[in-house]
């Protein structure tokens, strides 16, 4: 026979109850403080309704720095920038979180040392039970690293954009500037081969003078194109030294004493025969032969080029003015953008310009420098480019560098 079952009732006293189910009382200010001081990760403070900072855990002070008996009291727009501060953006941070219940942000604050964050944060607005308003609450993670990562990859992006545009811009020149001209070398070949005995002497020496001519300005641009990719995409080696402007101009234009001639053009090189700036020799030479060659090439006869060199507080500006054709206004804005647009307009009148200032403009930011021009068409032009003083000469560098200068070559003049 089954047995039956049974119920049996127990009086359970305080002592019988286990203690993790049991009714703990714990002081609730207390509590709610260690558990915010134990957000180290997070500065968490409030402020009254006269934006004045009342209270501030262990998390902002590891992030600001300010101990709490250095904050406390202190206005709501101590952490913000100067620049924050005068648009009024800790007044509009509480004002929108009583509008609407919170305001979020990311933005630059300031710790005690003077040293910026970047950090999320929200602003609460606090009430009491009868909805009076007690103040606020401010609470912010510091997310400097994560902006830094994100800065960077935003800089790498726009790099690469850049690398694409230059990519399609090298196109462009392979693909039509060198093939157009070549397509005209050639047809110059064949009229001479199909005709040959009927030109005569002074005919024949016309077209080589055309084909030479040719030939030379293609390799320029080919030169100008290595260059441009070496600088723009190779891991070139940019190495300042205390180097002197005057012969490094005056070995620019003896390389192109030939060209200078040709055209009796009067070059000028009014810089004193001492002058020191700090820039890569190479890089400070391509950029000169650059400007001046482009000079020559858009002056007339008998043109004048002048290059001179001012000190401006912190850097040099050096200066390549010509009386030549001038720029027109439209290409003026456009020479040192690498579009195809601009490099077409560029080149319309000269095969081989365009790239060449794109070369000087990535040399001279190479120095942390600019670049730039002014000119009215029909009367001349004139390239800036700066380089900044990274260190004074020694007297002894720059006497070394006199050595084999002779009193007459300064502001030398080739004529």
């Amino acid at each position: 026979m089954a047995k039956k079952g049974s119920i049996t009732y127990i009086k359970n006293d305080e002592s019988t109850i286990p203690r993790a189910l049991k009714k703990v009382d714990i002081p609730t200010a207390e509590f709610y403080s260690q558990v915010i001081d134990s957000l180290l990760d997070y500065a968490i403070f409030t402020i009254d309704n006269e934006l004045t900072i009342n209270s501030w855990n262990a998390g902002a002070t590891g992030i600001f720095q300010y101990e709490p008996d250095e904050i406390l009291g202190k206005p709501f727009h101590t952490i913000f920038s100067d620049t924050d501060i005068s648009d009024g953006i800790p007044e509009k941070e509480v004002e929108l979180s009583i509008k609407e219940g919170k305001a979020t942000d990311n933005r630059w604050h300031i710790c005690k040392d003077g040293k910026k964050i970047f950090a999320h944060g929200l602003v609460f607005a606090l009430t009491g039970s009868d909805d009076e308003p007690l103040g606020f609450v401010k609470i912010l993670r510091d997310i400097t690293e994560m902006k830094r990562k994100e800065d960077a990859i935003d800089i790498h992006v726009k790099e690469l954009e850049t690398l694409n545009t230059h990519k399609e811009s090298v196109i462009s020149i392979l693909s039509h500037d060198l093939r157009s001209p070549l397509a005209g070398f050639i047809s110059l070949i064949d009229y001479t081969k199909t005709n040959l005995a009927e030109i005569d002497q002074t005919e024949l020496q016309g077209i080589l003078e055309i084909l030479h001519s040719s030939a030379i300005t293609e390799l320029e641009q080919l030169d100008h194109l290595v260059e441009w990719g070496r600088i723009k995409y190779a891991s070139e080696t940019f190495f300042p030294v205390q180097t002197n402007l005057f012969l490094a101009t005056k070995k620019v234009i003896s390389l192109l004493v030939e060209n200078i001639l040709s055209k009796k053009i009067n070059v000028t090189i009014d810089i004193p025969f001492d002058y020191i700036v700090f820039a890569d020799t190479k890089m400070l030479h391509s950029t000169l032969q650059n400007l001046i060659s482009n000079a020559i090439k858009f002056s007339h006869i008998e043109g004048a080029i002048t290059v001179t060199v001012i000190r401006q507080e912190n850097r040099s500006v050096i200066a390549v003015k010509d009386t030549g054709i001038g720029i027109a206004p439209e290409i003026l804005d456009q020479l040192f953008t690498p579009s195809l647009t601009a490099l077409s307009s560029r080149r319309s009148n000269n095969s081989s310009a365009g790239i060449g200032l794109l070369l000087s403009k990535h040399l001279v930011e190479k120095h942390k420098g600019e670049i730039w021009a002014e000119s009215k068409e029909g009367e001349g032009a004139s390239f800036f480019f700066s380089l900044p003083d990274q260190c004074t000469a020694s007297n002894e560098d720059q006497e070394s560098q006199k050595d084999g200068i002779e009193k007459n070559e300064i502001n030398t003049t080739v004529k």
